[in-house]
Formats: C-alpha cells, sequence, structure tokens
C-alpha cells in the first residue's frame, strides 16, 4: 500500500509533533533536572497553624523544607527550625520557598499552639497538626519513627526522627538536607528553586 502524497505529509508532521511532545515530558517530569524517583512523601491534608486545611498539592510551586517533631521537646526541635530559619534567613526575604513543621504530638500541639511555637521562627515555616487517623499516613509515607515515651512524672515526651526533608516544587523528595553545613545546604535548595 502506498500513501498519496495528500496523506504522506501530515502522517509525518502529526508523528514529528508526537516526538517532540514525547521529548519535552520527558524533560520535564524525568530529564534531568528532575529528582530521581522516590517511595517517600505522601498525600496528605491536615490543619496548619492558621487553623485552616493545608494539603500537599497547597505546598506545590516552590521547594519545600519539612521537619517533623514536637513543641514540646527541649532541643532538637528548637535547634533545627533555628538553623531551617537562618538558612531561609540567607535565602533572603523574597525567596520562594516553604518550611513545614509537622507535628508527631497532635495531643498536645494544637493549631494555636503551633502558631505560638513558631512565631520565634521565620514567617516562611508553618506548622501542621491533625488527629492521629490524619497524621499516621503521611508519618507512613515519609518513613517517621515517632513513638510516646512516658516520665516519671506522668507526662511523656516524644522519641522521633530528626531527618530535614527537601522537596522539589512536586513535592517530589530530592533528599535529606544537610543543615550542619550552609554553604552545601544552600547550594541544595538553590538549585530546585
Amino acid at each position: 500500500m502506498t500513501l498519496s502524497p495528500r496523506i504522506l505529509l501530515p502522517t509525518i508532521v502529526l508523528g514529528f509533533g508526537l516526538a517532540l511532545v514525547s521529548v519535552a515530558a520527558w524533560l520535564t517530569f524525568s530529564g534531568p533536572g528532575a529528582p530521581p524517583p522516590s517511595s517517600i512523601g505522601a498525600p496528605f491534608t491536615l490543619t496548619g497553624s492558621d487553623g485552616k486545611s493545608v494539603s500537599d498539592a497547597d505546598l506545590r510551586g516552590q521547594p519545600v523544607v519539612i521537619f517533623f517533631g514536637y513543641t514540646h521537646c527541649p532541643d532538637v526541635c528548637p535547634t533545627t527550625l533555628f538553623e531551617v530559619s537562618e538558612l531561609f534567613r540567607k535565602l533572603g526575604e523574597n525567596a520562594k520557598i516553604k518550611g513545614v513543621f509537622v507535628s508527631v504530638d497532635p495531643e498536645r500541639d494544637t493549631p494555636a499552639i503551633l502558631k505560638d511555637y513558631l512565631s520565634s521562627f521565620d514567617k516562611r515555616i508553618i506548622g501542621l497538626s491533625g488527629d492521629r487517623a490524619q497524621l499516621e499516613p503521611m508519618l507512613k509515607g515519609y518513613r517517621v519513627y515517632a513513638r510516646k515515651n512516658p516520665t516519671a512524672d506522668g507526662e511523656y515526651s516524644m522519641d522521633h526522627s530528626a531527618i530535614v526533608y527537601l522537596m522539589d516544587k512536586q513535592m517530589r523528595f530530592i533528599g535529606p538536607l544537610n543543615i550542619g553545613d550552609d554553604d552545601v545546604a544552600l547550594k541544595e535548595i538553590k538549585r530546585w528553586m
């Protein structure tokens, strides 16, 4: 079967167009600038420190730094949030980046408590909390360890992992952020801005 020139030319143009679209899609979603595929991360909808619902989709469009902790934490959480705040300060006030502090202690960390606690840190860091049923899928998806540890006085502390997650503009996991070395951390963040 021989194709006539009236059919052959449009077929070639269509094939070429589909090839261009395929290459563009590959470059956009999995090309040299995309992070490697990862199973870390999960869709979520939690309550923000302002009392409004926040989902992973709401955070898309800018790189996101995520840290899991709790407001009664005596040292690791405030130190980490201070270090993230300092990185954000060095990036500049107009840098398009978001910080997210997810409470692993939803029984004590209400939106109002989170708002008060986070007022000491960079304003681009928001707090998220929710009931245990909302929180568990996110903890599992981000592979976060969190467990109540009863204390002698009848209270409790929380044992938890202390990884700072760097997510790209599509909320895809890039890797853990090395906040112990500002130069390395700033270079990595800027790469994804």
